[in-house]
């Protein structure tokens, strides 16, 4: 039986999940009323079928549910985009990579799967539409060789598909459309999963019920019934899941100590990116000029902002300023915030200074959110200049954050598969002109790129020392 979409494989179980239950209650109940033990002998004989229906059903439903919970993972397409491609692309519109929309239209499947699977290679070969690519966006796809060919077909499928929220415009006369529900089978395999349990409790009653029965009928003495609650071998499985538990809880506690993905701390100024990198195109290096110079990329400082804002008093833009819990702000009152700070008179338009001619303003309590361990060395610099990574590699769809978050979760481990995975640049980089073996292996044609890996990236003391 071949199921194509979760919501047939969900009818199906819930069908089977039913029949199931249904079949247990009835074997609940004639046990109950002494039919079945009284009706038939002897016993076991009787209650064969029963069970082998029952070992049937229950097979059958796990296979399939397994069967099917593998299928919707390997092809799950929006999985797969959400943690591959989602942090350089957007399926309708460019960002740090093309929109992938209609890709499959533009090129040839073939040429997808090796643009994918080993970019480097395809650029070597001299293909033209991936020169013009890397000439567009400067900066070469990471690799993904692990990605199988049905993987992504997945993926295509899934940007193919997609549409922007409230995208469909409403009929005339009629209200917009709510947006729609993501899909969700939580509650689905989470009714089978009490199905199950029940089945087991079930089951578990009736062979002893039967087992005390036929011992009756044989003339053998019962065991005396002991609750559950003090039966030995319960109270072992208890101890030893909460054991299990514990131990999970305290170590995923360790590894997560100190990380803060997701944090959106409130900042003492609404300040959107989305206003200033997306629509009004400010380079990011403008603000923070150390990223290309320094270890640290640098918080502007007041003044910095009042190059603009001693002219921009108020705002106008058409983009709405929403706070993360929705709440509407004023642009015009944030600025002048920026004022108070600055010590900036908005009527004379002159700084306010105090007797000794200083001007009387104070520094903004900017709220950190990308912390990183006092052990560890990172220099946006090198990954800036020198690697030539973009900002929204480790900083995500920054040019559309109203309030910034943290996007990454900037683990050890996320580093290392990044340093793994990337490739540096090293044509026209005389950074890299050391690695003379490097170069003569790319040119013979032994090697179609070098990663960060092979030049020592993962090496404790590059980030540790």
């Amino acid at each position: 039986m071949q199921l194509e979409t979760r919501a047939q494989r969900g009818k199906y179980f819930l069908k089977k999940g039913v029949q199931v239950l249904s079949l247990c209650c009835s074997f609940a109940v004639a046990l109950s009323k002494g039919k079945l033990i009284l009706n038939f002998i002897p016993v076991l004989e009787s209650v064969k079928p029963m069970f082998r229906k029952i070992a049937s059903s229950i097979f059958s439903l796990v296979f399939v549910l397994l069967f099917s919970n593998l299928t919707a993972v390997a092809q799950d397409g929006k999985a797969l985009f959400n943690s591959n491609c989602a942090a350089c692309h957007n399926p309708i519109k460019d960002a740090t990579g093309p929109a992938l929309q209609g890709v499959d239209q533009r090129r040839e499947k073939d040429w997808i799967y090796k643009w994918i699977k080993n970019p480097s290679a395809v650029i070597a070969a001299g293909d033209p539409h991936a020169k013009e690519l890397v000439d567009k966006y400067k900066i070469v796809m990471t690799a993904f060789p692990n990605l199988t060919h049905e993987e992504i077909d997945a993926i295509i499928k899934y940007v193919d598909d997609y549409k922007a929220p409230g995208a469909e415009p409403a009929a005339a006369g009629q209200p917009a459309a709510e947006p729609a529900a993501a899909e969700s089978n939580g509650w689905l395999y989470t009714f089978i999963t009490v199905i199950l349990l029940a089945l087991v409790i079930v089951l578990w009653r009736a062979n002893y019920g039967l087992r005390r029965v036929a011992n009756e009928k044989e003339g053998l003495p019962n065991e005396k019934e002991v609750p559950f609650y003090r039966n030995k071998v319960v109270i072992a499985i208890v101890v030893i899941l909460v054991f299990i538990f514990c131990g999970y809880w305290l170590t995923n506690g360790a590894i997560e100590l100190g990380r803060q993905q997701n944090y959106q701390p409130e900042q003492p100024i609404f300040y959107s990116h989305k206003v200033h990198a997306g629509v009004n195109q400010i380079n990011c290096l403008y603000c923070h000029a150390g990223a290309e110079k320094s270890r640290q990329a640098m918080v502007p400082s007041p003044n910095v902002c009042m190059n603009c804002h001693k002219q921009i008093n108020e705002y106008t833009g058409k983009e709405k300023l929403v706070s993360a819990e929705g709440k509407e702000i004023d642009g015009t009152a944030e600025i002048q915030k920026l004022y108070k700070y600055a010590g900036w008179d908005p009527a004379k338009k002159e700084y306010i200074r105090d007797a000794n001619g200083n001007i009387k303003d104070q520094p903004i309590a900017w709220t950190k959110i990308h912390n990183l361990p006092d052990h560890v060395y990172f220099n946006h610099s090198q990954h800036v200049k020198v690697g030539q990574v973009q900002c929204q590699r480790c900083h995500g769809d920054i040019q559309n954050m109203d309030e910034v978050y943290q996007f990454a979760p900037l683990s050890m481990g996320w580093c290392i598969n990044c340093h793994r995975q990337t490739e540096v640049k090293f044509a026209d980089n005389k950074y890299y002109s050391i690695f003379e073996k490097y170069h003569e292996e790319i040119k013979s044609g032994k090697r179609t790129g070098v990663t960060v890996n092979d030049i020592g990236g993962t090496e404790c003391a590059k980030c540790h020392y």
